[in-house]
């Protein structure tokens, strides 16, 4: 069975629950771990989504907030169920026409008529 992850990205909230409301107050605390990142590159990782870092990044964020990866991401995962193929014997969707095949075109007769 398929299953479909995703996760939630919870930086925001632990920054503010450590009295850090800018992004640029996490700046000097990356620094210190030797990491240098731009104003906009911590902009992106503190309020959008990241898809990739590193984990030394990773790492430093922990170290900072005194928190495990599990706080800074929350993983979901769920099944995904598969579609059934439509057979002959459901009932036909409402914008689905049912064809009868018992009935078929007649071919027409062209005829002239001579006077």
């Amino acid at each position: 069975m398929k299953r479909q992850v995703d996760y939630a990205w919870r930086l925001p909230e632990i920054m503010a629950a450590h009295g850090m409301h800018n992004s640029t107050d996490l700046m000097p605390r990356l620094a210190e771990r030797g990491i240098q990142l731009s104003r906009p590159q911590v902009y992106r990782i503190v309020y959008q989504r990241p898809e990739r870092m590193s984990l030394h990044l990773l790492a430093a964020l922990c170290d900072i907030f005194g928190c495990g990866v599990e706080d800074l991401l929350t993983v979901t995962a769920t099944d995904v169920r598969r579609k059934k193929a439509a057979s002959s014997t459901t009932t036909a969707r409402p914008n689905v026409v049912e064809l009868n095949k018992s009935v078929r075109p007649r071919r027409a007769r062209v005829t002239r008529n001579d006077d």
